[in-house]
């Protein structure tokens, strides 16, 4: 009674976990084998018979019959008159299989027994969550928020496997309570020791685009085609959009009317500003695209060094940089090209390393890493932008002003 006990005791699991049956015979038999290594020393001359549906197990133990005195291998051999107790016409030499009852392995080892298989259910359940979402990853996901922490929010979804959303993949305005449903793609998955580790993203560029085959049904349906997205997350992101048919307006029908189709979006996005731009294998014509809604006047362009001199009339030149130099950042990402821009009419200019007499180096490489390495770059910005896009302080700012403006006197 004690083997079928336990079986049907095992068998809980199948119903629990969902493990269908050649599963759960593989993982009982490696259960019962590690219990017979570790009390034998070796298992390979056991054989284990199990039918979880029955409760039926039987443990047989193989041995080969030696004369008295001359055993060497207690597991794998057996003395004659040991034999003959089991059957009285055993010979030095044949076989003898005997049955190996569980409560000969102990009370403490069927107890481990319980512990190893609970073990193996969950490894078990843990690589196929861990496979499941694998195929997820770049995929948009919902789950439901369950624990709020400070550097990440904890997620359930309907089968209750746990989703973290850390706070650097979080839309700065994001803001959840418990309960309340969340979308963001599955960004990666991971095995930390033997338990899947799934990371979920909304600031990924790849969320944006996903929204997009979510929302925009030409999209969807690949009438459209999403060619590239760049993302300031909460702040500002720039779309280029494609379409093989020249009769679709992939930027009208991304946006749709009075911006009806995007607005979903930029809702989920807590109102990042979209910008939609029709892709052009035409640098020059993209470059001017993509820093819409400034509107240019010429592009000159460096092939090799991946640079972009863009000239645009004064008023033109703040709308081009943006709001904290966020327009021409973007438009750099989508386009692949650094660009600079310059105020029509005004050639000449003079590289900032010019100056170094009078500004200090750190300084001009503070300026250099924001984009700007020449005077006319840095005098075309407000302060207040300047102020943001460096590690640089508002005095130290109005110094350098000074410094070039004097440069351009009549």
């Amino acid at each position: 009674m004690e083997n079928i006990a336990l079986i049907e005791s095992f068998s809980e699991f199948k119903d629990d976990k969902l493990i269908d049956r050649v599963t759960l015979m593989a993982i009982l038999e490696d259960v019962f084998r590690s219990a017979l290594k570790k009390k034998y020393g070796d298992d390979d001359n056991f054989d284990i018979i199990i039918n979880p549906d029955k409760g039926d197990l039987e443990i047989w133990r193989n041995r080969v019959v030696v004369a008295d005195g001359e055993v060497e291998e207690p597991n794998q051999e057996i003395s004659l008159s040991e034999a003959q107790k089991i059957e009285p016409d055993f010979e030095v030499g044949e076989d003898v299989s005997e049955e190996v009852k569980l409560v000969d392995l102990g009370r403490r080892a069927i107890l481990a027994l319980r512990q190893n298989l609970t073990s193996k259910i969950h490894e078990h359940d843990n690589t196929n969550i861990y496979k499941y979402f694998k195929d997820f990853i770049g995929e948009i996901y919902t789950a439901e928020v369950h624990h709020i922490r400070h550097r990440a929010i904890i997620l359930l979804d309907d089968d209750g496997n746990e989703i973290i959303l850390p706070k650097d993949k979080q839309v700065p305005s994001d803001f959840f309570r418990k309960g309340e449903n969340v979308r963001g793609i599955i960004e990666s998955v991971e095995l930390k020791g033997s338990r899947p580790t799934i990371i979920m993203s909304r600031t990924s560029p790849v969320f944006l685009e996903k929204l997009f085959e979510q929302e925009i049904p030409e999209v969807f349906d690949g009438l459209i085609t999403v060619k590239k997205v760049v993302r300031i997350p909460g702040e500002k992101a720039k779309v280029a959009v494609d379409s093989y048919d020249d009769r679709i307006d992939p930027v009208g029908a991304c946006v749709g009317m009075k911006g009806s189709r995007i607005h979903g979006i930029v809702r989920e996005l807590g109102n990042e500003n979209i910008d939609v731009i029709n892709y052009t294998n035409n640098v020059q014509l993209f470059i001017t695209r993509a820093l819409s809604p400034a509107r240019v006047t010429s592009v000159k362009l460096n092939e090799e060094t991946k640079h972009a001199e863009v000239i645009l009339k004064p008023e033109e030149i703040s709308k081009a940089i943006g709001r904290g130099g966020h327009n021409i950042r973007l438009a750099g990402q989508l386009t692949g090209y650094e660009i600079d821009v310059f105020r029509e009419g005004v050639e000449e200019d003079v590289e900032l390393s010019e100056f170094s007499d009078e500004i200090e180096a750190w300084v001009i490489k503070e300026l250099a890493k924001a984009g700007l390495d020449t005077a006319k770059s840095v005098l075309e910005q407000d302060v207040d932008d300047l102020v943001k896009r460096t590690d640089l302080e508002e005095e130290t700012i109005n110094d350098v002003i000074r410094i070039l403006k004097e440069e351009f006197e009549e």
